[in-house]
């Protein structure tokens, strides 16, 4: 299986769904990373640490996307495991979700999944900058690409304004906005940040449903999270500030 091939990566909100299945997918690579940092809201989860048994390159840290004090301690906690190396690949993964429809939305809601999907990979990037910075320092010369300096933010096809998907499904009004600025903030950071090497897109993963007592999604976690991958790798300097699915179809913002 092909990987974007990034020497050091974090990964956010691990302690299931999309963000577990991207650890297992790392791992598994011929040449899996040197160093995963496999970021949680519960570090002493289950799942994880059985993964981390024997699996020296696997960091399991504690980190809460919508705590600044928790998202500052892990940037220090990764600069301590670095020892002087970049962050290659940061994907801002964590997420929240809520049922809605426009009718029964809330402004709880709506600044809830504000907080966690749109100003969580705001504020987990800037933290983590300075070190995306250093590895796209130590690859001056190269063009853009997840093997250089990157930064993912997994976002869904339901927070594409010009697709809408599966309105009829689900209208979930709080989720498909956060995701719409989650997209927004992408373009905003790859404006930003490419200039100095850092690779910024988003990706939608396809509907994974693997919360128990419901029905699995149309896309298995090892469909999507290799595909994941495999776009991943393929991405370039004319992908910069662009939006994916799993499968490498580009979608409209």
């Amino acid at each position: 299986m092909e990987g974007p091939g990034a020497q050091h990566v974090l990964v956010t909100g691990c302690d299931g769904g999309v963000g577990l299945g991207l650890v297992k997918r790392f791992l598994e690579l011929p040449s899996p990373p040197r160093r995963l940092f496999a970021a949680c809201t519960d570090p002493d989860g289950k799942a994880l640490n059985e993964l981390a048994l024997g699996t020296p390159n696997l960091v399991v840290l504690p980190l809460d996307v919508t705590d600044a004090g928790s998202i500052g301690a892990a940037a220090g906690r990764v600069r301590e495991e670095l020892r002087g190396a970049g962050l290659g690949l940061l994907i801002n993964n964590a997420g929240a979700r809520r049922r809605s429809t426009l009718q029964t939305e809330t402004a709880e809601n709506m600044a809830l999944l504000y907080a966690t999907n749109t100003v969580g990979p705001l504020q987990v990037t800037q933290a983590f900058l300075p070190l995306l910075q250093e590895a796209a320092e130590a690859g001056r010369g190269q063009g853009l690409s997840c093997s250089r300096a990157a930064v993912v933010n997994v976002s869904s096809a339901m927070g594409s304004i010009g697709v809408a998907a599966a309105w009829g499904d689900a209208q979930d009004v709080s989720y498909r906005c956060s995701k719409a600025a989650l997209n927004m903030l992408t373009k905003c950071q790859a404006l930003q940040y490419g200039d100095s090497g850092i690779l910024c897109v988003a990706i939608d993963p396809g509907y994974v449903e693997a919360a128990p007592g419901r029905e699995a999604g149309p896309v298995t976690m090892e469909e999507s999270t290799q595909g994941v991958l495999r776009v991943l790798a393929g991405l370039s300097a004319s992908s910069n500030g662009t939006f994916w699915d799993w499968r490498g179809q580009r979608l409209p913002w």
